[in-house]
């Protein structure tokens, strides 16, 4: 099962980069609605990612020396 959600996941994302290259060749109007929503969902993942990273950076420190001892 989860491999099939990957797999869902997965193919989202190529027909997402598909649109976005077609869009920015003039592709029609839903092509640039769904490139345009591609774009959206990057830039949220992109910043929930670094969110991510910086709170994990700061507590990476820590628990390395944990697992140090």
């Amino acid at each position: 099962m989860g491999v099939l959600v990957l797999a869902g996941i997965l193919l989202l994302v190529v027909v997402g980069c598909v649109c976005i290259v077609w869009a920015s060749r003039g592709g029609p109007r839903w092509v640039r609605v769904v490139s345009a929503v591609t774009l959206g969902v990057a830039a949220v993942v992109k910043t929930l990612v670094r969110g991510m990273g910086s709170s994990k950076s700061g507590s990476g420190s820590s628990s390395s020396s944990d697992s140090g001892d």
